[in-house]
């Protein structure tokens, strides 16, 4: 699992989505992680692990992607001797060995709906047969599930059980993608500059050229930190403990052509779906009293917000999507300007 030290940034939704994580952290309930490949679900997990009451005991992972259906129900509840062919002897599975700790559950809309129905009794009654067995094993896991996938559209498919879907969503958290968190890129590329430099054994901290952050900034980032992590430690590689002043985001480019250090780099590859810019209503100006850019962003944000909630009725989460963001970014929004916004927003429930 990657080392919880890379949890690391600065940005809004990178802040906001922290304070919810440490929030629910010290409840004892079932928490879903949403987002996309390469966001940071697994190192998401184990803070909310490590930041529990169940920190000393076990952090245990399975992802659900990596096993054949056949395999999952016998990995996480195991086995009894003669179980089925090759089941030698007694095998604990994952279940027993988070006892008392938190299980994640990578990928966990891969799951077959044979094996949700035990995992939702483990998760109602604290029990579960092993394959091949009828005695009841205790344990008491805390489980989170971790995924891309739109659980609730599976759900309504058939795909994925209503009743574990409710009783696993008693939180669910969204990790924001790269592309919400550009004020962290830089940040991350240093770090990520930073330990690939000491595996190297290069003397001094590798630089980026004006270019190459450029580059970095502007990029669609679909594969999200993992992405930004390859290409920056590709980079340092490359510039063998020079100044860092090309960025290579297609390795498998043809080599000798011109490798893209600028905004071009993000159009030669196609960036994944995302939320839609904030809407301009009709009507809507930037006051000529807003001095600087920062202040009429903050003024232009103000006024679209109370528009939305008022429009809305004050429901939060319709707002949310009627200026096209995540609730959670809308919630980061809101929390900004909370002291700022009209006093009637703030006795509003719209939730």
């Amino acid at each position: 699992m990657t080392a919880i030290n890379e949890a690391i940034g600065q940005s809004d939704a990178f802040l906001a989505f922290t304070e919810d994580l440490s929030r629910i952290a010290r409840i004892d309930r079932p928490v879903l992680l949403i987002g996309e490949r390469g966001t940071g679900k697994e190192l998401a997990a184990a803070k909310l692990h490590y930041l529990s009451g169940r920190w000393e005991a076990p952090l245990v992972a399975l992802n659900c992607a990596a096993l054949s259906p056949s395999l999952i129900e016998a990995e996480l509840f195991g086995h009894d001797r003669g179980a089925f062919t090759g089941a030698i002897q007694d095998r604990a599975g994952r279940f027993e060995a988070a006892d008392g700790g938190t299980l994640l559950l990578d990928e966990i809309g891969l799951i077959p709906i044979e094996a949700q129905e035990k995992i939702l009794r483990a998760v109602e009654y604290g029990s579960f047969e092993r394959v091949g067995s009828s005695s009841p094993v205790s344990v008491d896991v805390r489980i989170i599930g971790a995924t891309n996938a739109d659980l609730p559209a599976l759900a309504r498919a058939g795909r994925f059980k209503e009743d574990l879907l409710d009783r696993l969503s008693f939180e669910v958290l969204h990790v924001p993608p790269l592309r919400d968190r550009r004020d962290d890129i830089l940040l991350l590329a240093r770090h990520f500059a930073s330990r690939m430099g000491s595996e190297m054994g290069l003397a001094a901290t590798t630089e980026f050229s004006k270019a190459a952050q450029d580059a970095l900034r502007s990029h669609a980032w679909p594969g999200n930190i993992r992405e930004l992590k390859n290409v920056v430690e590709r980079a340092v590689y490359r510039a063998g403990g020079q100044r860092i002043t090309e960025i290579v985001f297609d390795p498998f480019a043809r080599q000798g052509a011109t490798a893209p250090t600028n905004s071009a780099a993000a159009a030669a590859r196609p960036a994944p779906p995302s939320a839609a810019p904030p809407p301009q209503p009709a009507g809507a100006a930037i006051s000529p009293q807003a001095g600087t850019l920062r202040e009429a962003i903050t003024q232009l944000e103000i006024e679209m917000l109370e528009r939305a909630l008022a429009d809305c009725r004050h429901h939060q989460r319709r707002a949310a999507e009627r200026l096209g963001l995540t609730y959670h970014q809308f919630r980061s929004l809101y929390r900004r300007h909370a002291k700022t916004l009209q006093s009637g927003l703030s006795s509003s429930a719209g939730r």
